[in-house]
């Protein structure tokens, strides 16, 4: 079993003021997977005082130093590499081939992002007499959740990192473990003390506490709408920018001109991956009303063919979910699905056959869904697919947009020019058209509810950063240059 019992605070392990614990639940086993300790506010103050203290000397690293000191987090990084995924499949519950292949991985793809970012990067432009500089904002409280534990973590903490910013991070107590082992891989790589901090603890204490710290700078939160809406109330008094990747309701149009075929497939895989625990997951899926019981079959075929069961086994590509919490909410809205009057297509609630042990849930489609149905307004965050028809493109676009989220839409065509001409029309932040790759570089964020701020890339970089506009500057003259060297 795991213990996370100490914090990372100014570049050592200490023990947290009060010695109040939690266990965390392997949610394949039901059984204990670590002891994680629960931070205060004090605890949060010592770590915002050690980000504080070593802001203005991290600030003024040069470019080429903190490449170097990501490089250096890569190695280390790698050198815990198979540990992390293990940490990750069993507090979390995905498959451990997601998790060696994708969960992990994301740390060394935003370390590789950030370290090309750093360096083509201009932190200062000359626009005639006046000079404009991007500055590192100050200390970053980091919130994270625990669906993706070192995702989320990777795309704050190494922007944060190369933009010369010091930070507090408060990784979810769901997922401790990964987190943990982060903050071991800074330690070996050299990051400064106080630099990076870890504070464990529940979102209403520590969480609390980070938004609220006057010395805290900036705050930059992943999680739910419902719990953004209180970063944003905590945060206000003091006036802090506040970064936020909120929840999602995703739309995926499949144009009448696709391979269904195929694109069902695609559209499947899409928004099964890590037992459908992804804010961008494309969980409303649009398709031809003259198409739909095509789709049904299709789409009831490929849900189960999915190998429910163990996520410590090769074999297996659907684990539970991560928590009792989430098992109870995805249970409830399966129930809700069914009682409006959608039509369950495979699944539907209970656990799989042979899997009463554990957070499983029986991969559910839906078909015949109303777009005002709860289970195509809420984020389910389950393995539940929402089947909605519609009778034209102006009627997709339109169900697409009808969301109170704008994190992400999908949408395929076998003719480029119209797919791209859906995509411009859909309210989200990131659209992805014809099924193309991830994109590391391209800015992540959403509209409406989903959030505001961007991260990833250049954009993911920019969050952490100060605009000073130094009007006059110009070129001194010589002498000026001359008095400059003398007084220095």
């Amino acid at each position: 079993m795991y213990e996370c019992k100490q914090f990372y605070i100014n570049g050592q392990w200490v023990d947290p003021g009060t010695a109040e614990e939690m266990t965390v639940i392997n949610p394949a086993t039901e059984d204990a997977a670590a002891i994680v300790s629960l931070g205060s506010a004090d605890d949060v103050d010592a770590a915002v005082r050690a980000a504080h203290e070593a802001f203005n000397s991290f600030a003024s690293t040069t470019r080429e130093y903190r490449i170097e000191l990501l490089q250096n987090i890569e190695e280390a990084y790698m050198g815990r590499y198979d540990e992390i995924s293990i940490a990750i499949t069993t507090e979390m519950g995905s498959p451990i081939s997601l998790s060696k292949q994708l969960q992990a991985a994301t740390g060394i793809v935003h370390l590789q992002t950030y370290i090309k970012v750093l360096q083509d990067y201009q932190f200062e432009q000359d626009k005639g007499p006046t000079r404009i500089r991007r500055e590192p904002i100050g200390v970053c409280g980091l919130i994270t959740p625990w669906n993706w534990p070192i995702n989320q973590v990777a795309c704050k903490v190494f922007p944060a990192l190369a933009a010369g910013c010091t930070m507090v991070l408060k990784p979810s107590e769901l997922t401790p473990v990964a987190a943990t082992l982060l903050a071991e891989v800074m330690d070996t790589a050299g990051v400064p003390p106080g630099v990076f901090n870890l504070v464990h603890g529940t979102g209403s204490v520590v969480g609390q506490a980070i938004c609220a710290h006057p010395q805290v700078d900036m705050v930059s939160f992943t999680g739910s709408t419902r719990a953004g809406r209180e970063v944003a109330i905590s945060s206000a008094a003091t006036i802090k920018r506040v970064s936020q990747e909120l929840g999602g309701k995703s739309p995926n149009i499949l144009v009448e001109d696709v391979d269904f075929s195929t694109e069902v497939a695609g559209a499947i895989g899409n928004m099964m991956v890590n037992s459908g625990q992804s804010c961008a997951a494309p969980t409303r899926l649009l398709v031809p009303k003259t198409k739909l019981s095509e789709v049904n079959t299709i789409a009831k075929k490929i849900m189960q063919g999915y190998v429910v069961g163990d996520p410590g086994r090769e074999d297996v590509n659907l684990g539970p979910v991560a928590n009792k919490a989430q098992f109870d909410k995805v249970q409830k809205l399966i129930k809700t699905g069914i009682e409006e009057g959608a039509t369950v297509v495979t699944g539907g609630p209970g656990k799989p056959d042979g899997l009463q042990t554990g957070y499983f849930v029986r991969p559910t489609i839906f078909s015949d869904v109303d777009n005002d149905m709860t289970i195509a307004r809420e984020e389910i965050f389950g393995p539940v697919l929402c089947i909605i028809p519609y009778e034209d493109e102006d009627d997709a676009i339109r169900i697409a947009n009808d969301t109170d989220y704008g994190l992400a839409a999908y949408v395929t065509s076998a003719n480029k020019c119209r797919a791209r001409s859906i995509a411009e029309q859909l309210r989200a932040g990131s659209v992805f058209i014809n099924g193309p790759d991830l994109d590391p570089m391209a800015p992540l964020g959403g509209y409406k509810q989903s959030g505001n701020g961007r991260e990833w890339g250049v954009h993911g970089l920019e969050e952490y950063l100060e605009t000073k506009s130094m009007l006059g500057f110009g070129d001194p003259s010589e002498e000026d240059a001359r008095n400059a060297v003398k007084l220095t």
